[in-house]
């Protein structure tokens, strides 16, 4: 059949790109979230810290020409992106400080306004008291002096892409490193404080707040479901573009023309374009290989978007077709994969594992291999899913790899979010097969945020004979 013609195809592929944005441009205060979305979170860690008081240091300036983005414990807990602001939650006068630093004429005239101290910053952020950062000294010492328990994150800010395991490792790097050694910004900040509240006890805040992180709010889920929904548009038009000869940077730079012309403030993650063996390093991103005819390509990429991320995986065939050994391949994972996710629900995760477990052995007895090592590797990705203590995911939110610390006991409830995310590998032939899909624990059992991305062997062949913005570009070169 005659395919449509290709700058009609273009006309179509361009209009289902069209997009709502949010909200009107309201430049100095964040309009992503509503004030009582974060009138509410302070109050529950009011709540948590009974007569003490919460401080969050909230990011500096970039050291470079790049855009501001505010720490997301500080961002959670106020929507706040002005540099060197400090917030205090007391939980004792139920009323919370925000300390900002004075504006001057000159940073006006070059980056244009931001919130300043005084009535009018309460009023858009619904912060009781906005006060200038100088007067932050005497708060912290008559704090002191009343011996009130401070609590105040333990652990390092996580600016843009970054996530707590990556900084965790870059910490314990430094500290190791005999030449550097630096202590991160949130523990100078924490010592100075100790230095002057002598008294008090200072204890880790990021235990509630990681705790309220966990489950999202109808607001944050709208959020989720934004960042979700450009993370599969991305992967979707890289589908319809890719073609053999094409390299991985082409299909990561269609992925960013997505999220930029969505308004995207910048990536959850560096992207991950593996095409061939390439996929084999789970963390690949050099993007510098060529596809070639045969390949199979992994893509795993997704937006930040108001300071939520999503993470969501595809594979697709380079050529547009999979051979009948990718069929086999692909096509037991896929069956393991989706057994695997059907077995979500509330509950004790060590009982949605079980069921996973023998919803696969179940696929395995029906399914007809050919190839005696698929049958091994399928064999081992089962089995690995016996062991105690396995998991379906990581935890999704402000961060790809979302916080969770101690907080979660074992029970998935309505409003968590999460991956699905295993592999199948044949090591000695590099062959690594990953799906990956945004999960929302609902009261029944979950959602998939992800779920109208293509993933079937069809519906991946079919969509990659449409047209895709790689080939438009392709016209006007």
């Amino acid at each position: 059949m005659p395919r449509t013609p290709i700058r009609l195809n273009l006309v179509l592929t361009l209009a289902a790109l069209a997009w709502v944005p949010l909200g009107a441009d309201k430049p100095l205060f964040t309009q992503a979230f509503s004030l009582g979305e974060f009138q509410a979170r302070r109050a529950k860690v009011m709540d948590a810290i009974g007569d003490g008081v919460a401080i969050v240091a909230g990011a500096t300036e970039p050291a470079a020409y790049t855009k501001f983005q505010q720490g997301k414990q500080f961002f959670y807990l106020s929507g706040v992106e002005v540099p060197r602001a400090i917030l205090v939650i007391d939980g004792r006068t139920k009323r919370s400080t925000l300390f900002l630093p004075a504006r001057t004429p000159a940073m006006d005239r070059s980056e244009g306004p931001l919130l300043a101290p005084g009535d009018e910053a309460a009023r858009i952020t619904g912060i009781e008291r906005v006060e200038n950062r100088a007067a932050f000294d005497a708060v912290v010492r008559t704090l002191a002096a009343e011996g009130r328990s401070m609590y105040l994150p333990f652990r390092s800010e996580s600016l843009g892409a970054g996530t707590p395991d990556r900084i965790a490792a870059h910490e314990r790097a430094t500290a190791a490193d005999p030449w550097d050694g630096r202590a991160s910004k949130d523990a100078v900040f924490r010592s100075k404080i100790e230095a002057i509240a002598t008294t008090s006890e200072i204890l880790d805040l990021d235990q509630f707040v990681d705790r309220l992180r966990l489950i999202k709010s109808a607001e944050e889920v709208r959020m989720m479901r934004e960042t979700t929904r450009l993370a599969s548009l991305a992967i979707l038009e890289s589908m319809k573009s890719a073609k053999p000869g094409m390299y991985e940077y082409e299909i990561e730079a269609i992925a960013d023309y997505i999220f930029k012309r969505h308004n995207a403030q910048g990536i959850g993650y560096f992207a991950l374009v593996a095409t061939g063996a390439n996929a084999a390093w789970p963390h690949y991103h050099a993007a510098q290989s060529r596809l070639e005819d045969g390949d199979l390509v992994l893509m795993d990429y997704a937006p930040d978007v108001s300071y939520y991320t999503s993470d969501v995986t595809r594979m697709f065939p380079a050529n547009g077709l999979f051979s009948p050994r990718q069929r086999e391949l692909y096509g037991i994972y896929l069956k393991l994969y989706q057994a695997l996710m059907a077995s979500i629900r509330p509950g004790p995760v060590a009982a949605s594992m079980a069921n996973a477990h023998a919803r696969m052995t179940a696929v395995m007895d029906t399914f007809v291999f050919t190839d005696s090592k698929i049958k091994e590797a399928a064999t081992r990705f089962v089995a690995n899913y016996a062991r105690p203590g396995r998991s379906f995911g990581h935890w999704l939110g402000m961060e790809a790899h979302d916080v969770v610390g101690g907080t979660f006991d074992g029970v998935y409830v309505p409003g968590m979010m999460l991956t699905i995310e295993p592999a199948l590998t044949i090591p000695d032939e590099r062959i690594y097969i990953r799906l990956e899909d945004a999960i929302l624990i609902t009261d029944t059992g979950y959602e998939n945020l992800s779920g109208h991305l293509p993933m079937e062997i069809a519906d991946i062949e079919k969509v990659m004979k449409e047209v895709g913005l790689g080939d438009l570009w392709r016209i006007r070169q």
